[in-house]
């Protein structure tokens, strides 16, 4: 079992940047994967990027270039640095602790509660 908070979100002019973090209860050395995903109001929630342990990444086609996401082990710690921001990158970003499995990522259960990213001018 695992408790993820993220931190980060925050209202930002378009072209503008943000860095998401997203702590972990338990060392995330022991996690096998990391994923950030978002959900805009009426919309499906998405991945935007996921993390492997040997930090292999995976993004959203909308995000490439423009995000980036890493893992600090040390200090149980995932982050999504976001630059260029866009409107429609408005959603609230949620933290996941899944499984990196043949270039794909699979979320398990274990959610954070949140932080809202709202971008407009």
């Amino acid at each position: 079992q695992v408790q993820l908070v993220e931190s980060g979100g925050g209202l930002v002019s378009p072209g503008g940047s943000l860095r998401l973090s997203c702590v972990a209860s338990r060392s995330t050395f022991s996690i096998n994967a990391m994923g950030w995903y978002r959900q805009a109001p009426g919309k499906e929630r998405e991945l935007v990027a996921a993390i492997s342990s040997a930090s292999r990444t995976i993004y959203a086609d909308s995000v490439k270039g423009r995000f980036t996401i890493s893992r600090d082990n040390a200090k149980n710690t995932v982050y999504l640095e976001m630059n260029s921001l866009k409107p429609e990158d408005t959603a609230v970003y949620y933290c996941n602790a899944g499984l990196y499995s043949y270039s794909s990522y699979v979320p398990s259960a274990y959610w954070g509660q949140g932080t809202q990213v709202t971008v407009s001018s």
